[in-house]
Parts: C-alpha cells; sequence; structure tokens
C-alpha cells in the first residue's frame, strides 16, 4: 500500500507490504537519487520481494527529490535522516521490535551507516556496495548484527577482491554471496539476488 511518512521538515512517499501474520520488518534503500534510482528499481523490488515472501513486513520508499518525495538530494546528509525516518514508519506500521535495513548500491551505503548506529536493526543487506563511496569501513568492523553482502564478480564499482578483503576482518555473523558474471547493475541477476537474501532471512530466522 502506499504510505507517507515525515522525515524532518518534509514528506516522502513508500510502498509498505504487509503479509498475514508479519512479526519482522525490513526497509529496503534505492539506488543514487541523481542517477535513475528510485523505489521501482528491479533489484529493490527483487529484495524486497524475497524478504516479503519470507514473512516480512517491507517498506520501499523514494528519497528526498524523487517522485513525489519531498525537497531535493542533500549529498547524503539528509538521505542518512530518510532511512532513519524510514525505520520509524515500518515500525510503526508493524508494531515490529527490529528491522532488517537493506540497500542496494548507495542505497547499500545509506543502509550500512544508519544500521550500525540503531540498536533496532537487526540484520543488514547491502548489494553492489561501491566501496568508494563507503567513507569509514572501520565502524563496522565491530558491528555484531547479521550481514549479508551481495555482489557481482564484474561489479565496476565494487572490487571484489577488495571487499573479500574487508568482509574477512568482519565480526560474525556474516554471509556473502559472489553472483558470477554479473556486474554493478545486476540485471538479469535479481532472481540469484532474491534467493540470497532468502536465505539470509531463513538464517535471521534460525538465530532467533
Amino acid at each position: 500500500m502506499f504510505v507517507t511518512f515525515p522525515a524532518g521538515d518534509l514528506t516522502l512517499e513508500g510502498e509498505l507490504a504487509l503479509p498475514a501474520g508479519a512479526i519482522r520488518a525490513a526497509v529496503v534503500c534505492h539506488p543514487h537519487p541523481q542517477f535513475g534510482g528510485d523505489m521501482d528499481n528491479p533489484v529493490v523490488r527483487a529484495v524486497a520481494g524475497a524478504l516479503k515472501r519470507a514473512g516480512y513486513a517491507t517498506l520501499r520508499f523514494n528519497f528526498r527529490g524523487v517522485g513525489r518525495s519531498r525537497k531535493t538530494y542533500e549529498q547524503d546528509r539528509g538521505e542518512v535522516e530518510d532511512v532513519r525516518a524510514a525505520v520509524g514508519c515500518v515500525m510503526q506500521h508493524t508494531h515490529a521490535s527490529s528491522v532488517t535495513l537493506a540497500g542496494y548500491s548507495f542505497g547499500a551505503v545509506m543502509a550500512l551507516h544508519v544500521g550500525i548506529q540503531r540498536p533496532e536493526v537487526a540484520g543488514l543487506i547491502a548489494v553492489a556496495l561501491p566501496l568508494v563511496a563507503l567513507d569509514d569501513f572501520n565502524a563496522l568492523f565491530c558491528c555484531r548484527t547479521a550481514k549479508l553482502f551481495i555482489v557481482g564478480d564484474r561489479d565496476q564499482f565494487c572490487d571484489l577482491a577488495g571487499l573479500q578483503q574487508q568482509f574477512a576482518r568482519l565480526a560474525e555473523p556474516k554471509m556473502l554471496q559472489v553472483i558470477a558474471g554479473a556486474d554493478h547493475f545486476l540485471v538479469g541477476h535479481e532472481a540469484a539476488v532474491a534467493k540470497g537474501v532468502a536465505r539470509f532471512a531463513s538464517a535471521e530466522t534460525a538465530a532467533r
């Protein structure tokens, strides 16, 4: 269903899916607003769909300046506030005590920035994380929230060897899925992304 929610002094729009009996919640963040990213991106939909099928209430939303979300792009500062507001929105609608925070590309950077700061975030999913856009990976090293990284072995913005090196230093629990033949845009590989997300969701369920 279509929802609107406040982020500071502006209003954002989103699509909220509430499967019957959902007791878990997730927010999915889209790619960069200045490069055509929005909540209807196929990879964003694949991630949200996998989480919904796993029993999560899911919120896809448009960052400020995209679609009917108000204002304009604010060079990450405002977008971090948007993610925080989306977390509050999905938790309010579901009364969930925790949330999984997912993102694709730019959305993955935003999800990680917020997820390591918020105690209510119980899971982190980063798809095609652009390493150069993540200012400080060090904050993740002590993060004991369950983490999933999905990357194509031909990703132009996420060096696989570099990600593997950083991944090895992360605290458990963690998962890494490498999709053979996929670049940063993951065209034609949405089903593989969804499969990885479903596996992560299953592991999260088992751990609770």
